[in-house]
């Protein structure tokens, strides 16, 4: 069974890397990848939260911080480095490799797993911005995959990992803090 899914990842990683590559994306991709291209807009956004945002702007941002540090923490800490699945571009040698090997583990994708625990915190919070949050994490797992770091599977582990670990802080949130420290 695991096979049979390691076929389909690897087929889908050869169309999504290799079939559709093109001068755009080799150009796009590796920008949107970095993770330095998003810190002006997440420093920004904590720049708001604290400034604009009062006691609850605060406390999301407290929220984000942790929901974000908790899931860069098990996925690599705790699941890359016990599945320690080896990356698409150290195995297929086909891989249009647009940013530099990495020899850590591939699954889940920590990219994926944080950018999407931060657009389901922002989301629910700012009911208004969730399509554009989540279409940045959606683009950003997805250049992942398009330099040629990460298998399909590895973006949507770290999805479902970033999505679930979000929606646990926020009914802990819902929970515990907004009733005591927001409405009092």
């Amino acid at each position: 069974m695991i096979e049979f899914f390691n076929q389909i990842d690897t087929a889908l990683f050869i169309f999504l890397n290799v079939t559709i590559a093109n001068p755009v994306f080799d150009i796009i991709m590796p920008f949107i990848t970095n993770k330095w291209t998003w810190v002006p807009v997440w420093l920004l956004l904590m720049v708001g939260l604290i400034w604009k945002g009062g006691k609850q702007g605060r406390w999301i941002l407290l929220v984000a911080i942790l929901t974000v540090s908790s899931s860069d923490l098990i996925a690599y800490r705790v699941l890359k480095k016990n599945i320690k699945r080896v990356r698409p571009c150290n195995v297929i040698e086909q891989t249009h490799l647009t940013v530099r090997r990495s020899k850590s583990p591939s699954m889940p994708s920590n990219h994926a797993s944080n950018f999407f625990a931060l657009a389901t915190i922002f989301s629910y919070f700012f009911r208004r911005y969730r399509y554009w949050f989540y279409g940045t994490a959606t683009l950003v797992a997805f250049s992942r995959i398009s330099v040629g770091v990460h298998y399909p599977f590895d973006a949507l582990a770290g999805a479902l990992l970033g999505y679930l670990l979000a929606r646990l802080m926020i009914y802990l949130y819902n929970k515990f803090i907004y009733p005591r420290f927001i409405l009092t």
